[in-house]
């Protein structure tokens, strides 16, 4: 009877280094791929069209086929007076309505709050968030209503004996800012609202022993502390407010003689009433970059450290 040999041990020496392992890249991708497919389905794939529009002369109608222009139609937007005023009151509305208006406002609300009653709490919070979960077109007939010519701000005047005037023929501009500044604070009160939430008790308890009034620990302790939150709320409130289009729609039409006509409203005037899709597109890219650098503005904000 032959002895066999024996059979190799399958446990590993202590020592021993274990086998490689193939990569695994691909396992942990492949939940991201109908993600992925859809963004470049839904996002890219509509924006590298949008850029190539741009270079085109296309047109909705009276057009058989279109043509590669170049920057035709962005030298021709530089040359557009109507453009550059687009461009103006767009840079006023965002200021006014996003970087002074919601900003303040929704900072000052936030901390009010803090020190008022749970009832009143309750109340303003209700009414401000109210105005932000509105629907943009309600919203701008609300307004509108409310600043035209025969509306509730004249009314209440009248009533105070105090001048009226046409808001919405003799500060368009100022009626839609005021417009957006109601409809979106809100957001503003809550990001800050939740920033203050997190400065310790304790540092502003000091700074009163200390004697720093109210001002001093607002500019001092306050805003050094929640400066990542007003960088975040600042971009997101900016690249909002220069998507607007429907409250403006609503209450002016860009007018009266393109005087509260921003480039959301401009771009959809060349666009659609005017059937020039190529230029249109091309103000819709520029309106791009004007995003773009507000939002790498607010980025490098954010990187500094507090």
């Amino acid at each position: 009877m032959t002895a066999t040999a024996p059979r190799p041990s399958l446990a590993k020496a202590p020592g021993a280094p274990r086998p490689a392992r193939g990569p695994r890249l691909p396992v942990r991708v492949l939940p991201l791929t109908p993600a992925v497919v859809l963004l470049l389905l839904f996002l890219a794939g509509p924006i590298a069209y949008c850029v190539l529009i741009a270079f085109t002369d296309l047109q909705l109608t009276g057009q058989a086929e279109s043509s590669f222009v170049g920057f035709d139609n962005f030298t021709r937007a530089f040359g557009d007076e109507a453009f550059l005023n687009a461009v103006w009151l767009t840079l006023v509305f965002t200021v006014l309505s996003s970087l002074i208006g919601q900003n303040t406002l929704g900072l000052a609300l936030a901390a009010l709050m803090r020190r008022a009653s749970k009832p009143v709490r309750t109340l303003t919070g209700g009414i401000v968030v109210t105005a932000w979960v509105l629907p943009e077109v309600v919203a701008g007939f609300l307004l509108y209503a409310f600043f035209r010519r025969e509306g509730t701000l004249n009314a209440v005047l009248d009533w105070l004996h105090l001048p009226s005037q046409n808001w919405l023929y003799t500060l368009p501009i100022l009626a839609v800012s005021f417009a957006n500044v109601w409809r979106g604070t809100a957001f503003s009160m809550l990001v800050y609202s939740a920033a203050l939430n997190e400065i310790p008790q304790e540092i502003t308890e000091a700074a009163e022993v200390d004697g720093a009034g109210g001002w001093r620990r607002m500019w001092h302790i306050t805003l050094p502390m929640i400066r990542r939150s007003i960088g975040t709320n600042l971009m997101l409130n900016t690249l909002q407010t220069l998507s607007v289009f429907g409250l403006i729609w609503v209450m002016t039409r860009g007018g009266p003689g393109g005087r509260s006509q921003t480039l959301p409203l401009f771009m959809y005037e060349q666009a659609f009433q005017n059937s020039l899709i190529g230029y249109g597109t091309a103000v819709a890219l520029l309106l791009l970059v004007v995003g773009s650098l507000f939002s790498l503005l607010y980025l490098r904000l954010l990187r500094t450290e507090v």
